[in-house]
This record gives C-alpha cells, sequence and structure tokens, in this order.
C-alpha cells in the first residue's frame, strides 16, 4: 500500500495545469511526486469545469495530469462517512457550513491523515483536526 502525504485540491490541480512548470510543480518536485494523490471529487470538478467551458485542450490537460497522479476512490473501509458526519455536524451547529464537494473532499483528507492542499483556507480552517497547507501562498 502506498503511502500518500499530500491530497490536493481541485484549486491547487487547476493552478498546475494552467502554469505546469509554476510553483506547484516545483513544490511537487521538491516533496516528491510519489507523497501527492487527489480524490474522484476533485478530478470530477475538473472535468466539469473543462466539460462546462467545451474545451478540448482543457480536457486534454486534465486527463493528462490525472493519468500521472494517484486519485483515491472513496469507500467505506477509509472511515470517510464517519468523520464526514462528525465535520457537518459540527460545521451546523457552528454556523458555518462548507459546500457538498468541499465537505467530502476534507472528510477524506481527515480519514486518511493527508495534508489537504488548497487555496481556499478560508473555508477548510473551518474543519477540525484537517491539516491545510497553500502552496501558492509565498
Amino acid at each position: 500500500m502506498r503511502s500518500w502525504h499530500y491530497l490536493l485540491d481541485t484549486n491547487i490541480l487547476s493552478n498546475l495545469i494552467r502554469y505546469p512548470r509554476g510553483k506547484i510543480a516545483q513544490i511537487i518536485r521538491q516533496r516528491g511526486q510519489d507523497l501527492i494523490c487527489t480524490n474522484i471529487i476533485v478530478a470530477s470538478e475538473l472535468r466539469f469545469g473543462a466539460q462546462q467551458k467545451n474545451s478540448p485542450l482543457l480536457l486534454q490537460r486534465i486527463n493528462e495530469l490525472l493519468d500521472n497522479i494517484a486519485v483515491l476512490s472513496l469507500s467505506p473501509e477509509t472511515g470517510i462517512d464517519h468523520h464526514y458526519a462528525q465535520i457537518r455536524i459540527y460545521l451546523e451547529q457552528q454556523g458555518t457550513p462548507i459546500g457538498p464537494n468541499d465537505l467530502l473532499i476534507a472528510a477524506h483528507a481527515r480519514s486518511q491523515n493527508l495534508i489537504l492542499v488548497t487555496d481556499n483556507s478560508k473555508e477548510f480552517s473551518r474543519v477540525p483536526e484537517l491539516t491545510i497547507e497553500n502552496w501558492l501562498i509565498p
């Protein structure tokens, strides 16, 4: 079984697609490609964006990226459902819910003890016991 450390969010992978030799690519090279993954929710969001823009070139770039990064599925064995419930109840009690896809991404990262790499710190920072990093901030 592989041991990933970082789950990359949609906005981070979008930046990598836009700037394939940019900051995100440099950090991936420094930290190690084998420590990087994403999940099926993020992959779905990327594909939705490309199809919505009706851009074959963008879809090709997304396909190339997803062929070269581990895309984790959601399965009950990960305990994601328990984390999802805990996070959602907590955020609703606080009056600070987050979007449904972000909730699933956060629950997945937390259930696997992965660092979530995102440019959406405002939303994800409200999730307890979730470690986040923003590789786009200097």
